[in-house]
């Protein structure tokens, strides 16, 4: 499972990319892998105002249809209109390509309430034990 140290992650399998005041929101490698191959993106309005933990867009896959929940509350910015052509870009690029919006945070500290990347490690690992 690829993990990138410098994200933060959700309890929800969402990843944050902090760039300056704004958050680049995705699904993790593990969430990509678990709902298999990708093929519709639903991605949030631009302007949408979302709150933390509080359903914002939906991915569509062979396997099952899942909500993407908001790590963080804020405004939506940007959305990647690759995935509308391309929904294949969250299970080959989850953390490049396949990202879903940009966020602008109300409130930066609901960014402690995220995990590094060793803790949600061990968060999957308990969530699945193999």
């Amino acid at each position: 499972m690829n993990t990138p140290a410098e994200l933060r992650y959700s309890t929800d399998h969402e990843w944050v990319r902090l760039e300056g005041a704004l958050a680049r929101v995705g699904i993790s490698d593990f969430a990509q892998d678990a709902l298999g191959d990708v093929v519709y993106v639903e991605l949030p309005d631009v302007g949408l105002e979302v709150a933390a933990n509080a359903a914002f867009a939906e991915i569509e896959s062979t396997k099952s249809v899942s909500d993407v929940f908001a790590p963080v509350s804020g405004e939506v910015l940007e959305t990647n209109e690759a995935l509308e052509d391309q929904p294949e870009l969250v299970n080959e690029d989850p953390y490049g390509e396949g990202w879903i919006c940009v966020i602008k945070p109300n409130d930066n500290s609901e960014l402690e309430n995220l995990m590094d990347a060793e803790g949600y490690k061990s968060f999957v690992a308990e969530e699945s034990p193999e």
